[in-house]
């Protein structure tokens, strides 16, 4: 195992450190004293494992393809940007944007996103993008959504707490996403619609909480225990009389 010290460092030389090591054939590195700084992990090919320790800042794991990353504490805004392939994995909470434009891999948070999760999320063929959050997530959630998979499981939230902000699903256009609980309606887009779970639902489902629990512990059976809402869109091309010719 690698450990690196990100204190004081700008983010141009930690990143240029941690590339150094997974060129070299380090499969194995820790950060420690990450505090803020931005793109960590972006563009890296390969099947290392990376553990930052603290809060990394934005833009975190942008077009990574392969690594495994674990966030021991929280995350800032954009995490997973266009993200092809790989895994991470919070420990705490993350801020806006989590998985922009995600084409591949998966996103598990123990705790809450904020707004405009899943943006413009997309998938091809077999490549299906996965985001599983363990609280709540904010306004916009899968904003424009072209394809991939969200959970949503709203774990400790207090009574006053609402699993999903408003526009849920505004212009989205593919994917589906699984809320546990009920969503009321007026929090919806107007392309999105909730339908009777199928037997591959619950199957991916079940398959996406237990992973939830490998990582970040609690009940499998009791986080099941509570059915589940499943969006989709209705129409795959919500917009599509905005344009001459479509």
């Amino acid at each position: 195992m690698i450990v690196l010290n990100a204190k004081g460092l700008y983010y141009r030389e930690l990143n240029s450190k941690i590339r150094e090591e997974i060129a070299t054939g380090s499969q194995d590195i820790v950060v420690k004293n990450v505090n803020g700084q931005r793109y960590i992990g972006d563009g890296i090919t390969g099947k290392a494992r990376l553990t930052l320790k603290g809060t990394p800042g934005n833009d975190m794991a942008a077009f990574m393809n392969g690594l495994e990353l674990f966030v021991e504490g929280n995350t800032q805004d954009s995490i997973g940007n266009t993200m092809n392939n790989g895994r991470i994995v919070v420990h705490g909470s993350s801020g806006d944007t989590v998985g922009y434009a995600m084409r591949g891999g998966e996103i598990y948070i123990r705790g809450n996103g904020g707004y405009r999760v899943g943006i413009h999320m997309k998938e091809y063929q077999e490549t299906i993008p996965a985001i599983v959050l363990g609280g709540k997530a904010g306004d916009f959630l899968g904003e424009y959504m072209a394809g991939g998979v969200i959970v949503v499981l709203g774990l400790d939230l207090e009574e006053s707490e609402e699993i999903v902000g408003s526009y849920c699903g505004t212009g989205m256009h593919g994917g589906v996403m699984y809320i546990r609980g009920e969503v009321d309606g007026y929090k919806l887009g107007k392309e999105v619609k909730v339908v009777a779970l199928t037997e591959k639902d619950h199957e991916q489902i079940n398959r996406y909480v237990k992973d939830y629990v490998g990582y970040f512990g609690g009940s499998y059976e009791d986080i099941l225990a509570k059915p589940f809402s499943k969006l989709i869109p209705y129409n795959k091309r919500p917009y599509g009389n905005l344009y001459c010719g479509w």
